[in-house]
């Protein structure tokens, strides 16, 4: 059939296998948010997230009542969030988020992606002068009239800073507040009828690892990728330039 529609088929099942690992990790996110305050959206707000971000990765309505029943019905006492923190090659700081219901497979996974490219996972902390934990909110640029007024509102709901960026070549505002101010901020984004596409907590680092060839970045990349590939891995941050 020709090398066309062999590129065609190999990019094609790239696109189903980054959806089912979304679907995947959104899933994780949705038993974690169940266990943490109960399948009723309304009065869960980690929930509501959840759904937010299954929502903006196209994750099917049916999938998502689906995880949700599926979280309710089973015991989720052992389901947890965990961090971990690492040195990259060539210095580069890395933290990795995961959500597992087996901790012990989790951090052999973990340890070993580290250990195959060249760098050493470490202790709980080390990183915590180098990333702020932030919350932000994406929302459309084209939903928003009038960004001034929306500013000096949102300022009273612990508002940071308002960034725009372009993802997959749609334009967002992206609202920024301190961790503990999370729910304050989407308190004041629905009171202002704005609506979230997608919210998430970050780490973002205060200092960046630079100057590095481009065959150093390949090996940190090639790190990052097989992290973010695992499962049970959330997020993965770092501070390369």
């Amino acid at each position: 059939m020709g090398r066309a529609f062999e590129y065609r088929k190999a990019t094609k099942f790239a696109r189903w296998n980054k959806m089912a690992k979304e679907f995947t990790k959104a899933g994780r996110q949705i038993t974690i948010a169940v266990k943490a305050a109960g399948p009723d959206p309304d009065s869960n707000s980690l929930l509501r997230r959840a759904i937010q971000n299954a929502k903006a990765v196209q994750m099917p309505k049916d999938r998502i009542e689906a995880a949700i029943k599926k979280a309710s019905d089973r015991d989720t006492s052992n389901f947890e969030e965990v961090t971990y923190e690492g040195m990259a090659p060539h210095g580069v700081a890395i933290l990795v988020e995961a959500a597992t219901d087996n901790p012990t497979r989790t951090v052999a996974n973990v340890r070993s992606y580290f250990r195959k490219t060249g760098g050493s996972l470490g202790t709980s902390g080390m990183h915590d002068f180098l990333f702020d934990r932030k919350g932000v909110f994406y929302v459309k640029r084209e939903t928003v009239e009038d960004i001034e007024s929306a500013e000096l509102e949102l300022i009273d709901f612990d508002l940071e800073k308002i960034e725009e960026e372009v993802v997959e070549e749609v334009d967002f505002y992206v609202f920024y507040c301190e961790f503990p101010s999370f729910g304050n901020l989407q308190e004041g984004l629905d009171k202002n009828d704005m609506k979230v596409e997608k919210s998430e907590l970050v780490r973002i680092p205060k200092f960046f690892k630079e100057g590095l060839t481009d065959e150093q970045v390949d090996e940190v990349l090639e790190l990052i990728d097989k992290l973010e590939e695992d499962d049970d891995v959330t997020n993965v941050f770092h501070n390369l330039e």
